[in-house]
């Protein structure tokens, strides 16, 4: 094995570690959308599946059907008509909906079970459990189109999804569901997977879809000058939904966000729009920082906020490789315990990736700002400069004039930021009793206006 790929394994593992813990024990409801597996991908994102779940993830995959029902219905002669955003379900459309289910439901336990050695799945033992666990009611008549044997969710058995998840198995629905009289009933991917998602207070909604998120500005196509927006607050979702014309396809801005914000609303936590296009989307957008998709959160999930003794251990991590490497003085457990309160952090979904202490010295009008870090996987997003701001707002509303840090590495990027040079002399008494004139920092003065 070499040692570059040493080199990048082990920071990358240990960088993922956070998530691994974090979702272990959580449920996530999948749905993957039918394009999804009409393009090949079925066999890439059953072995992701299978690897999120031996890390303690509960899986709901609820698959969709749209075009292998619409290829049924071309072998048929008849014609796929839609409306309102849904299909309507005639009686030659459900036959082409049962067969089509049956089908792809076939398909995805074949890919479940595959277990060959050096694969993704080498080992693996993934239960898939269907059933009837879903309870409908018809459409209806819409503004005076009959639905016909399209439905929508009536009722989700909680409990007997429960049960199934508690047992170890992955449940998979498809886009069926049955009245109490035992009526079939046509429901989309989509409905399904919300309704699911907010009876059983899933931890995540998860879309694969044809589209790779929500742009920045939506009205116009992603692109580098309009990328991915990658987490989108419930109130601008909500207010972004309002200027978008009403969802007829798949590929329609509002179509998968319409469902993200009922989810999130209900009290689903994260709700994701992910392309299926890109392989390994999934893994990307549950174990990295930043994801690949757009996410939508009751609120934004990074907060810039002073320390509590509950990020102690967090801050340990972060600095420990920057003391190890000599760029930040060694400080222990004990020290950032006693000082907490002194310092500030970034944190992401419950994971710290940003902190600097203040340290003031009034009698000086001063403070010197200490331990500022930004961890390597999100360097170059201005997070530095955020901290930084921060702690200029604190040093402000104490009163003081300045801010100082001493440092051996990074002296050009506070020069930048408005840091000036000036000898170790010009420290306040008590700081430079404690300079140590062997480590030669350079110190540098920021003013406060």
């Amino acid at each position: 094995m070499s040692t570059v790929f040493n080199f990048t394994f082990v920071p990358w593992f240990r960088s993922v570690a956070p998530y691994i813990h974090m979702h272990r024990g959580k449920t996530f409801v999948v749905a993957m959308a039918g394009e999804a597996i009409a393009a090949g991908k079925l066999p890439n994102i059953a072995q992701d599946l299978a690897l999120i779940q031996s890390m303690g993830v509960k899986v709901v995959l609820v698959h969709g059907f749209r075009p292998q029902v619409n290829e049924q219905l071309r072998a048929k002669g008849h014609e796929a008509r839609y409306s309102h955003g849904m299909r309507i379900t005639d009686a030659v459309a459900l036959d082409s909906a049962q067969e089509a289910a049956g089908q792809l439901r076939y398909e995805i336990e074949a890919a479940f079970s595959q277990g060959l050695p050096n694969t993704p799945m080498a080992g693996s033992t993934v239960r898939v459990i269907s059933g009837n666990f879903v309870t409908a009611r018809p459409v209806g008549v819409v503004d005076g189109v009959d639905f016909m044997h399209s439905g929508l969710v009536r009722k989700v058995d909680v409990a007997g999804i429960r049960r199934a998840l508690d047992f170890g198995a992955m449940v998979l629905l498809s886009p069926f569901g049955f009245s109490p009289t035992g009526e079939a009933f046509n429901l989309t991917m989509e409905e399904v997977a919300t309704n699911v998602a907010i009876s059983i207070q899933a931890d995540k909604l998860i879309f694969l879809t044809e589209i790779p998120g929500i742009a920045l500005d939506a009205s116009r196509p992603v692109s580098e000058d309009n990328p991915i927006d990658t987490e989108l607050p419930l109130a601008a979702a909500q207010k972004l939904l309002t200027t978008l014309a009403a969802p007829q396809s798949p590929s329609d801005t509002a179509f998968y966000l319409q469902h993200c914000v009922k989810a999130c609303a209900g009290g689903v936590e994260r709700n994701h729009i992910l392309p299926f296009s890109v392989d390994g989307s999934l893994l990307l957008e549950v174990y990295v920082h930043d994801g690949i998709g757009t996410m939508v959160v009751d609120e934004k999930l990074e907060s810039l906020r002073e320390a509590t003794v509950d990020d102690i251990g967090g801050i340990l991590q972060l600095i420990e490789p920057f003391e190890r490497d000599g760029t930040l003085v060694k400080r222990d457990r004990t020290e950032i315990e006693r000082d907490v309160d002194h310092y500030t952090v970034i944190e992401h979904d419950g994971v710290i990736f940003g902190c600097a202490a203040l340290y003031p010295y009034p009698e000086a009008r001063t403070a010197e700002m200490a331990a500022l870090t930004v961890s390597p996987n999100v360097q170059s997003q201005g997070d530095g400069e955020r901290i930084l701001k921060r702690v200029e707002q604190r040093a402000r509303a104490m009163g003081l004039d300045s801010i100082f840090v001493l440092t051996t590495r990074t002296m050009h990027w506070f020069i930048k930021r408005g840091f000036q040079q000036v000898d170790p002399d010009w420290l306040p008494e008590a700081r430079k009793r404690k300079y140590n004139w062997d480590r030669k920092s350079q110190v540098l003065v920021k003013k406060l206006g």
